[in-house]
């Protein structure tokens, strides 16, 4: 997997070592700034990203043909505003902090040049996202957009541009790519320069960006179970689902994939979801769909079901339903490749599993979340809260929401407060080294300055530090706490 540049320029006049050397003298100017600077750079991206929320989600939509604009905007909201007022006063620049008690200075440093692959299914927001953690950071970031969503990405790049100039910030501090093949995209990740690879998109790219040889952040995949428990307000349960499932067309990797509810709440359960115009399918019509939604030889999910609405997918499988239906729901009994509609989908499309108790309920949890999903995204809807810690302790997820609708919950900021978040780590469940929501703090090499202790006092144990002005030599002084004579070093 490891390639190395020489000239390559490629189909497209690509010439990744003039970018890769562009941003490498950006960082060096970038160094030049101080907090304040840097600041006021980073504030300036934030209100053009915000102010362009709109016309950008519609342009997303345009060009994708994916999820629903008016959703895409909420996403640019919480890509530039949420992620804005969550670092604005994060230091970034010089000492970050001070620890008297132990002597421990911390420093902040800028990691150099990100390489940023972006996703057809959150193309604008991404962009505006990783762009606002790199600039708060100083980090100068190329943007290699999806192939499907590249003049919405680069124009979303190019507005943080102009903005980041007119407020200071070095030239091509931020650069896009127009057209790469997957060759010219293996060479940037591998390329000697790279500093970092912020990679959200498929699997076999996040894979790609492990092995390339530099520091990557990655996502996994998010088989996203959620259970109705016993305790939970099934009407309220459903709605929040509804509102998640049907968020962007289902386009948000933390969204619900299967429902998990027991047999005495099922049927309250069905009645709320029909309630929201939710079709359930029968044996047969699952059979149609699982051919139209999941490619089995690939083992993924098809892409032209993706963002899409319910009916318009129905239609692909040959099942007639109602023009405003919203979501198709499976209900199933199995977990796996044999049941292609229990994994990952990203689109208005639910499995659905009916369990005789509350251990049966957390193994078939455990189980759709082992099929491609481990370190994700976890959501339970209780009022127990002996079961709400018991589930997370048993399931391996990064994010366990509760009572909240997962799309939105998990991207943070809005109905809870995780950090706002495009870039969800899923730890090593997901083979990533975190399962953080992914922010400005993981761009930053923190330098440490540890000052050597002289001794512990007889009295009290206090630890003692050398005064910086004072002879290293000292071997025994005074106490600061208890004034008892310290033991000689």
């Amino acid at each position: 997997m490891k390639m190395y540049l020489k000239n390559n320029k490629g189909i497209a006049g690509l010439d990744a070592n003039k970018i890769i050397d562009k941003a490498k003298r950006a960082a060096i100017e970038f160094r030049k700034l101080d907090q304040k600077q840097t600041d006021r750079i980073v504030k300036a991206v934030y209100h053009v990203g915000y102010n362009n929320r709109v016309s950008l989600a519609k342009m997303a939509f345009e060009e994708t043909k994916l999820g629903v604009w008016q959703d895409k905007v909420e996403k640019n909201v919480i890509a530039t505003r949420f992620v804005y007022e969550n670092i604005k006063n994060l230091k970034t620049v010089g000492i970050i902090s001070e620890d008297v008690e132990n002597n421990i200075v911390e420093i902040a440093q800028p990691i150099g040049p990100i390489f940023a692959v972006t996703p057809v299914t959150n193309p604008t927001s991404t962009v505006l996202f990783k762009i606002l953690i790199a600039l708060k950071t100083r980090n100068p970031i190329i943007i290699r957009p999806h192939g499907a969503a590249k003049k919405c990405s680069i124009k979303a790049s190019q507005i943080c541009y102009e903005a980041a100039l007119k407020e200071g910030a070095p030239k091509d501090c931020i650069q896009w790519i127009r057209r790469s093949t997957i060759s010219q995209t293996l060479d940037f990740m591998s390329h000697k320069k790279t500093a970092l690879i912020l990679a959200t998109g498929s699997v076999s790219l996040v894979k790609a960006a492990y092995c390339s040889g530099n520091p990557a952040i990655g996502i996994g995949p998010g088989n996203v179970p959620v259970y109705i428990g016993k305790s939970a307000n099934v009407p309220f349960a459903v709605e929040q689902i509804f509102l998640s499932k049907t968020f962007d067309n289902g386009t948000v990797c933390a969204s619900e994939q299967a429902v998990i509810t027991r047999k005495i709440r099922a049927k309250e359960v069905i009645k709320e979801f029909k309630k929201y115009k939710a079709y359930f399918l029968s044996e047969e019509e699952i059979k149609r769909l699982e051919s139209v939604a999941y490619n089995k030889a690939e083992k993924v999910m098809n892409i032209e079901v993706i963002g899409q609405p319910a009916p318009v997918i129905a239609k692909m499988a040959n099942i007639d339903v109602h023009p405003e239906t919203t979501i198709l729901i499976a209900i199933l009994k199995e977990v796996g490749l044999q049941s292609p509609l229990s994994l990952e989908i990203l689109a208005p499309i639910l499995a659905f599993y009916i369990v005789d108790d509350f251990k049966q309920a957390i193994e078939m949890c455990q189980e759709i979340n082992s099929h491609g999903g481990l370190g994700h995204t976890v959501s339970i809807f209780s009022q127990n809260e002996e079961k709400i810690k018991y589930f997370a302790s048993v399931l391996n997820a990064g994010r366990i929401l509760v009572n909240t609708p997962s799309s939105q919950g998990a991207l943070g900021g809005t109905y809870n407060s995780l950090q706002p978040s495009l870039t969800l780590g899923c730890g090593t469940g997901g083979n990533n080294i975190t399962t953080d929501n992914i922010s400005a703090k993981h761009l930053l090499n923190i330098q440490r300055i540890a000052k050597r202790k002289v001794s512990d006092c007889l009295n009290c144990s206090y630890i003692q530090y050398l005064d910086e002005n004072k002879d290293a030599k000292i071997l025994e002084k005074e106490c600061k706490k208890c004034q008892y004579w310290i033991r000689k070093n």
